[in-house]
């Protein structure tokens, strides 16, 4: 039975997989090397909280007990130890997912499930890396994880039935919906939504129309509830980039990112995370003090 979960990375991911695990009931420990990102997720979980509280989305015991269920840990050996189940929500590069793997397995119990929160990686490639294919599978959030009601649940080659469904019952607990899906690169939603917003990149490269147009027409015209120029600013242009060019190595030319995203990156707009992406949110900062 999985009671206690390990989540490994403190970033916007990893913090909201944290936040609703802990109000899904499951013991949770929030792990980063990095002692000031502990803090700042610590902080940003709290900040979720009160938002909650003074929307009505939560009460103050739910919140009280969900806090009482969160802990905060820099030792991964220590924490791996005693994990029902690690869901590791580092950056979207195989070198960093390997050597997480490879310290779970030294140090995790048997029993132990793993899951990668990647959009396109291979769950399969990264079972490899330890003893555990039969328990290592793919949990997709979304983002922001506490408002993002699906998780995409990730066969690989290898996974046991088993495992599927309690991944899935733990997906669940945490409020969500889910769909279960087999290995192939990019899953379902990020090869649409990688699709959707390298043509919006294509549409504003070619002066199409701008920003705000585009985005617009996506929301209205599609129903969508962010426009791709949205969304990318808030997943990070550079996560976006890295995804496509994963796709376009597994799936072909269809994937090539276009130029002007490549160009972002390189100027260092990576979306709300650097201030500026395809919008200036510096402006909207001056504008909120």
């Amino acid at each position: 039975m999985i009671k206690h979960i390990v989540v490994v990375g403190s970033g916007v991911m990893g913090r909201g997989i944290a936040y609703v695990g802990a109000v899904g009931g499951y013991t949770m420990t929030v792990v980063d090397i990095n002692e000031s990102a502990l803090q700042n997720a610590k902080q940003e979980i709290d900040n979720i909280f009160e938002k909650g509280l003074a929307r009505g989305k939560i009460s103050v015991d739910q919140v009280n007990q969900a806090r009482q269920n969160l802990s905060y840990e820099s030792d991964l050996p220590k924490a791996a130890g005693y994990a029902d189940l690690i869901i590791e929500a580092v950056p979207e590069k195989m070198a960093i997912k390997k050597q997480v793997m490879e310290t779970i397995e030294e140090h995790a119990s048997s029993e132990c499930y793993f899951a990668t929160n990647t959009s396109t990686m291979s769950p399969t490639e990264i079972a490899s890396f330890g003893k555990r294919p039969d328990k290592t599978i793919a949990m997709h959030f979304f983002n922001p994880v506490h408002k993002m009601p699906l998780v995409e649940i990730v066969r690989g080659l290898e996974t046991s039935d088993e495992t599927a469904q309690r991944i899935r019952e733990v997906a669940e607990k945490m409020g969500k919906e889910t769909v279960v899906i087999n290995e192939f690169p990019g899953f379902v939603t990020s090869r649409i939504s990688a699709l959707v917003g390298n043509e919006a990149f294509y549409m504003l490269q070619e002066g199409l129309g701008t920003p705000e147009e585009i985005d617009k027409a996506i929301k209205l015209g599609l129903n969508y509830p962010m426009g791709p120029f949205e969304l990318v600013d808030l997943v990070g242009l550079d996560t976006r980039l890295s995804n496509l060019k994963y796709l376009h190595e597994k799936l072909g030319e269809k994937y090539r990112p276009a130029p002007l995203l490549e160009q972002y990156v390189k100027a260092g707009r990576l979306g709300r995370k650097s201030g500026k992406g395809v919008y200036d949110y510096t402006i909207e900062e001056l504008v909120t003090k």
